[in-house]
């Protein structure tokens, strides 16, 4: 018998047709349970406490406080919780101050239903899921900014885990052995002090590491 629980998602989304397609896709969804669905972070506030979601899906742009503070808020609560920013907003600034503020996953609005619910559990297991064509700007406009602990094959890694890679895909891309990369990520995440993918990808954002 499964007795796996079903992950608890709140939504936070001004658009009322979005929101409820997303609260009816993933209450629908099995392994997924849509405990509460908010249109602003000031109507959250309370509730994230009772409710204890797992993730929260966040906008960016909501009446009132955005979205960006409304996670610096939530997370001082609910400190466990895990926060994808769903927006349509993809400039830096925006992905920067998310994953700043304890964002671990961003997202664009028309990423497909399957893939939203991929990216839940993803992050809900540790990952930190980004839309591909951020992920690439984002590692692009990198330069270090200081000596990095980091080897050189290290770093490579640590730009494939932000571009939201498999581990399978990057051993399959540096010609070496899934047990490689798992050493290599061993590795990262003793030199940067953190204890998961979601870690490792804000401390390279936030430290311009890649």
């Amino acid at each position: 018998m499964d007795t796996e629980k079903d992950i608890k998602v709140m939504i936070v989304e001004d658009d009322d047709e979005i929101r409820e397609l997303m609260h009816m896709i993933i209450g629908k969804s099995p392994g997924y349970d849509c405990v509460a669905a908010f249109r602003d972070c000031e109507s959250a506030l309370k509730p994230v406490t009772v409710e204890l979601p797992e993730v929260v899906l966040m906008d960016i742009e909501l009446p009132g406080m955005n979205g960006i503070e409304g996670i610096r808020k939530l997370k001082e609560k609910v400190p466990e919780t895990d926060f994808i920013m769903l927006t349509i907003r993809d400039d830096d600034e925006s992905v920067f101050e998310s994953l700043k503020a304890g964002a671990t996953g961003y997202l664009l609005k028309d990423t497909p239903p399957a893939r939203l619910l991929e990216a839940i559990r993803e992050v809900h297991e540790g990952g930190s899921p980004i839309t591909p064509s951020v992920a690439r700007r984002v590692t692009n406009s990198f330069h270090p900014q200081s000596v990095s602990p980091l080897s050189d094959r290290e770093t490579e890694v640590l730009a494939r885990l932000c571009e939201g890679e498999a581990y399978n895909t990057i051993a399959e891309r540096f010609f070496i052995s899934g047990h490689t990369v798992r050493a290599h990520i061993k590795n990262i995440y003793r030199k940067l002090q953190v204890n998961s993918r979601g870690e490792a990808v804000k401390t390279a954002i936030k430290d311009r590491l890649i």
